[in-house]
């Protein structure tokens, strides 16, 4: 394989983030991004440049993982993003997947699993782990018209109104005076929220409601 995947680990108990950061690095298709014990530190690290993976704890003081998610898609951070956490509650699993979340690994993991899940993420594959796997066809099933729209960010619901209206990436950016890839982000974080396959059918579902 080319470039190793690099891995920011976000996890604010220091002893459980050297574990996953050691692990992370006993496997040459990976090298350690960085490392972050809290939400904020995690968004000053993605500053200048993103890392392949982030690696993201649920339940952290301050900002949870939900908050983390949220503010990292909001500044347009196009990293798989999976969480691994201990909580298998359904409505945190289906919470955070609906959010933008690429991935939901529980803490319980066998590290050598974890680690070829990471790479299935990095081909493009959404990773659960099996005992939380059932809970995804009830979020594929119960999208219903209006809880997606309400699960978007102010910029991404500004994003739906132009795209409903039939314009271009290009056109939306220079609107509203923001790169064209940056928009491209904020389309695919909408794709993906909204379970559609294409843009135009997003738009009509969003004009429906």
């Amino acid at each position: 394989m080319g470039k190793p995947y690099s891995v920011l680990v976000i996890d604010d108990h220091p002893l459980l983030r050297r574990g996953i950061c050691q692990l992370i690095t006993s496997d040459s298709d990976f090298t350690l991004f960085g490392e972050a014990g809290s939400g904020l530190d995690a968004l000053s690290a993605v500053v200048d440049s993103e890392p392949d993976i982030v690696l993201l704890d649920l339940n952290m003081k301050g900002m949870t993982g939900l908050d983390t998610l949220n503010a990292l898609r909001q500044e347009g951070v196009t990293s798989r993003i999976v969480i691994l956490t201990v909580s298998d509650a359904k409505q945190d699993v289906i919470r955070l997947v609906r959010a933008g979340a690429d991935g939901y690994l529980l803490k319980d993991t066998e590290p050598d699993l974890l680690l070829e899940m990471l790479k299935s993420a990095m081909l493009g594959h959404r990773i659960i782990s099996e005992n939380v796997k059932d809970y995804m066809s009830e979020l594929n099933s119960s999208v219903n018209e209006q809880e997606w729209i309400e699960n978007l960010t102010p910029r991404e619901l500004e994003i739906l109104k132009h795209l409903a209206e039939g314009q271009s990436n290009r056109v939306v950016a220079e609107q509203l005076h923001i790169s064209e890839g940056t928009v491209k982000v904020h389309v695919k974080n909408l794709l993906r929220k909204a379970n559609a396959k294409s843009r135009t059918e997003m738009a009509v579902r969003y004009l429906n409601q």
